[in-house]
């Protein structure tokens, strides 16, 4: 396995040059950017999703807010159980990191490219993984944001190959990985999960995880809804009344 596009005329290779080339003619400040989110920013940016997502859930009805948030326990759940996937997959493969199979490479991580002797394998990429994995979890979720987080794992993949530590084809591999663990585990995690949340719920002490207590309104999606006059009151009244 250790073969797997190491060296050689092939589409792997020619779109790492292409994309890890554009380095050598964009602004210095420009590179530190990339290599920062590549390697924290876009990782932290999906926690924050996360984050944001629960503080909405926290304000629909008992159960939505309930279903949710089991999916948001298990969102990180899945990216470590990912992580741990990735680890005796790296070693069976077997495949060197690029800049120690090809010239020319600009490695935008000084960990790399101070030549610390590091020899961690690429074959998956661990930041893709994750960030996909955390991405899936998202929309399993909650759709739209979890549309935001799966382009956020893509940008994390592109990042990787721009950076010069990952082929295309680890960046693949990282998406395949943490979309595979997210989805076909689910079922069954979200079975196991759900009974342990609404007990959380139910807690006096606890339930504020799971429900602010303020009144149930869904995810904004940008319209109201609407609101019953009480008994008694006719809309027009309320009409004159604003």
């Amino acid at each position: 396995m250790a073969g797997l596009t190491t060296g050689g005329p092939n589409v792997d290779v020619s779109l790492l040059y292409e994309v890890n080339g554009a380095a050598r003619h964009a602004p210095s400040w420009l590179d530190t950017a990339v290599s920062l989110a590549g390697e924290y920013g876009i990782l932290l940016a999906l926690v924050l999703l996360v984050l944001w997502c629960w503080r909405g859930a926290r304000r629909q009805d008992e159960t939505t807010a309930a279903d949710t948030f089991t999916a948001l326990v298990w969102t990180p759940l899945a990216a470590g159980l990912a992580l741990l996937v990735n680890v005796p997959l790296r070693e069976f493969v077997g495949r060197q990191r690029p800049f120690r199979q090809h010239e020319g490479l600009q490695v935008l991580d000084p960990g790399w490219g101070a030549g610390l002797g590091n020899t961690e394998y690429s074959f998956v990429s661990g930041h893709t993984t994750v960030a996909m994995a955390l991405g899936v979890g998202l929309f399993v979720a909650h759709r739209r944001l979890g549309l935001v987080g799966i382009g956020l794992a893509l940008l994390e993949g592109l990042c990787r190959v721009y950076m010069g530590v990952h082929y295309p084809t680890d960046v693949i591999g990282g998406l395949a990985l943490g979309t595979a663990v997210v989805l076909v585990l689910a079922p069954l995690a979200l079975a196991l999960l759900n009974p342990l949340v609404r007990a959380i719920a139910a807690s006096p002490r606890c339930g504020r995880l799971v429900r602010s207590g303020e009144r149930a309104r869904p995810l904004p999606l940008g319209l109201a809804q609407p609101q019953t006059p009480p008994a008694g009151r006719r809309t027009q009244d309320n009409d004159l009344a604003a």
